[in-house]
């Protein structure tokens, strides 16, 4: 459905001239040429952008805007005035209008902010609809937050092998949530209410690592004045996740792999083992075929490990989700320091979109949490992001060795940078742009790209 578009105004000229512009572009527009006509307008169908003249007769522009917030806080409204009434404009600035035009106005000039008031009004809904998804409980409690197709088929393997014991091997790159998954497994399984006890086998030295998991009988090294219970007894009962655990050293590896087939574990300078009954999920942001190739990685361990392998997507990989899980860390970390900040802006939003992540949900949590540490008001804003987020959204472009490309060769190549950053959806592409969804169609058109994916 193409957007609609109300115009009030009580010169017949002018209605006309708007009226047709905005035709050209394809949106659905209702015309009225008084105050109480454009009330009446209201009562009747619902619009996403109100133009209305700010003074007329009997029910003026103001009436106008304050009905229209009345029926939709969110509802863009322009107004339209003559140069000398430009105080007035100010003030309904300030009582809710989006923006104003002065006559005698330029037709471009308004078709390029009724494109940026549906954009806000689209940015501004999407916000209202993912907070209310937020503290509806959309999000699981182990803080797996999404709403893209894959991911969500991700998340029901993982429901279906939490039920069994099965060894889980979990890949993907830094910060796209690993341990989530394994706790995610963990509390879907019947182990949910025993202990899940995680170690990172890149952060310790072999010895103490193998301290760490194994533990130690009294006397076995100068220091151990008692004995001492391991990670791998501390998990009886319930889930072992070994992170990074293609940096675990060789010799590792063997102690490790005994565990896994015997179920049983021996503490440093025990003479018996000990049975243990531990589910193990394992991560790695390495290619472990890769790096059994290479002699870096057992063999005989992998097979073991990769019983079920799962494979956690780059966030760049999933942006639909940026927005519901920019709120969901937005209520977490504003409830954590005690601030009211309940809001994004929506210029701050389409940063966050535009992002490329080489850190993942990780920095996007980061980026976040500073956010709403540095917010002034109630919504987090630009000013509490930083400028390296701004410099992703300018493309440099390449320059023509003899002459300077035209403008339509840069808007062409400007296009097409952000498709490929959208992954050819033309609604988040026409977001990025700041222009509405038929105005990308036109371009998309007229320079013959193609138009990806919805």
């Amino acid at each position: 459905m193409n957007p609609r578009i109300l115009i009030v105004d009580d010169e017949a000229v002018a209605v006309k001239n708007l009226a047709y512009a905005l035709r050209k572009n394809g949106y659905d527009v209702t015309t009225r040429e008084s105050g109480p006509g454009g009330l009446e307008a209201l009562q009747h169908q619902p619009f996403d952008v109100i133009l209305t003249d700010l003074r007329m007769e009997r029910v003026d522009g103001m009436a106008i805007l304050k009905r229209a917030l009345e029926t939709d806080p969110d509802m863009p409204v322009v107004l339209i005035t003559a140069h000398g009434s430009l105080d007035s404009a100010v003030e309904a600035m300030k009582a809710g209008a989006f923006h104003y035009i002065a006559k005698p106005f330029r037709l471009d000039e308004v078709r390029s902010i009724v494109a940026k008031a549906l954009e806000l009004a689209q940015l501004k809904r999407e916000n209202r609809r993912l907070r209310f998804q937020v503290s509806s409980g959309l999000h699981t409690d182990t803080g797996l937050v999404t709403q893209n197709p894959a991911m969500n088929h991700l998340l029901m393997t993982a429901r279906q092998i939490a039920a069994t014991d099965t060894t889980v091997l979990v890949s993907g790159e830094s910060g796209t949530g690993k341990e989530l998954l394994a706790r995610y497994i963990h509390a879907h399984s019947k182990r949910g209410q025993g202990p899940f006890i995680g170690v990172n086998c890149g952060a310790l030295q072999e010895d103490l690592l193998a301290n760490e998991l194994f533990g130690h009988e009294k006397g076995a090294y100068t220091g151990a004045t008692g004995d001492r219970a391991g990670l791998i007894e501390a998990a009886n009962g319930g889930t072992l996740f070994l992170d990074e655990i293609g940096e675990m050293s060789l010799a590792m590896q063997v102690k490790l792999l005994r565990v896994v087939q015997e179920r049983e574990v021996q503490r440093l300078g025990a003479q018996t083992a000990t049975p243990v009954d531990v589910r193990l999920v394992t991560a790695t942001h390495r290619d472990l075929r890769a790096e059994v190739a290479a002699g870096r990685f057992r063999q005989d361990l992998y097979f073991r490990l990769d019983v079920v392998g799962m494979r956690l997507p780059p966030l760049a990989a999933r942006r639909e989700d940026i927005p519901l899980l920019a709120f969901y860390f937005l209520r977490k970390h504003s409830l954590r320091m005690g601030r009211d900040v309940d809001n994004i802006e929506p210029e701050a939003m389409s940063l966050l979109l535009a992002y490329p992540y080489p850190g993942n949900v990780r920095e996007l949590e980061n980026l976040i949490e500073r956010g709403v540490a540095l917010a002034r008001g109630k919504a987090l804003t630009v000013a509490e992001l930083p400028a390296a987020l701004a410099e992703h959204g300018v493309h440099a472009m390449p320059e023509v060795a003899d002459s300077l490309p035209t403008l339509a060769q840069r808007e062409e190549d400007y296009i097409r940078h952000v498709l490929e950053r959208s992954d050819g959806n033309r609604t988040r592409a026409a977001q990025i742009l700041g222009i509405d969804r038929v105005s990308l169609w036109r371009k998309l058109k007229k320079y013959g790209l193609e138009a990806g994916e919805e």
